[in-house]
């Protein structure tokens, strides 16, 4: 049975998240479903993360196994044909190792964070940034995101709902600049806990506004309690732009096994 290695980009925001739920329109389920029309087989799409309702993608990773072998260029294009006219898009296929994981064997996973930082409204990223009227300082913000690099127990980012096993991770990047109107978070971890991007990025907002001092940040990490969280961002200013491979897979138990939605 010849494994596949997809990758995807998609607009969140009609769906209820990535993962399939009964009577709800999901991006698995939408791309399962079109894979059934094309090779009507039943088939089991993973990805390397379970991104939440709202969250878009730029390069998500997932892999499917088929009972028959089909060019990659001919997947791509057919399971393209069937998602239409959903904002949903196959960028890459390619066979995969019989022990590739999207999910387990992931040694990285890229975010940004997009905040439109003016007093209009969006009229052409509308679900697509997160609106902010007040001035931020993002210079204040990237110093403050800096406190808090490195490995440590992230519970007061973490989402009450969060299934992981365990709350350290090891942050190693979280960059944050203007362009123009726009102030950007990046972010890169081996995996991140249920709502950790958008739990930082919401305190990041807290200090462009001055309403945080910037040391304020990693005091509330310190704290290891959700309580000391300020207002967590919305899912639409969040993209997954990226996830990173070596060619030998991760073992299950590993921080990248235990990655949740950011």
């Amino acid at each position: 049975m010849p494994r596949y290695r997809i990758t995807l980009e998609y607009d969140g925001t009609p769906f209820a998240g990535w993962q399939s739920q009964p009577g709800l329109a999901t991006v698995q389920g939408s791309i399962e479903a079109a894979f059934q029309r094309f090779t009507t087989e039943t088939v089991d799409v993973r990805a390397a993360g379970r991104t939440d309702a709202g969250v878009h993608a730029l390069g998500q990773v997932a892999h499917v196994d088929l009972q028959r072998s089909w060019e990659p260029r001919k997947i791509r294009e057919a399971v393209n044909f069937h998602l239409r006219p959903l904002p949903i898009s196959l960028l890459a296929c390619e066979e995969a190792a019989p022990d590739f994981e999207a999910r387990f064997s992931a040694t990285s996973r890229h975010y940004l964070f997009r905040i439109l930082n003016r007093r209009a409204h969006p009229a052409l990223d509308v679900n697509r940034v997160w609106h902010v009227m007040a001035p931020l300082d993002a210079d204040a913000m990237h110093t403050a995101a800096q406190t808090i690099l490195g490995r440590h127990d992230f519970t007061t980012f973490r989402a009450t709902a969060c299934q992981a096993a365990s709350p350290m991770r090891t942050l190693d990047r979280l960059v944050v600049t203007r362009v123009g109107d726009e102030v950007r978070i990046e972010t890169s971890a081996r995996a991140f806990l249920h709502s950790q991007v958008r739990s930082m990025a919401g305190c990041l907002k807290m200090v462009g506004e001055g309403k945080w001092r910037v040391t304020d940040v990693r005091r509330a990490l310190d704290a290891s309690d959700r309580a000391a969280c300020g207002p967590v961002a919305p899912p639409s200013g969040l993209y997954l732009v990226r996830v990173g491979y070596q060619v030998a897979s991760v073992a299950p138990g590993t921080d990248a096994a235990e990655n949740e939605d950011a």
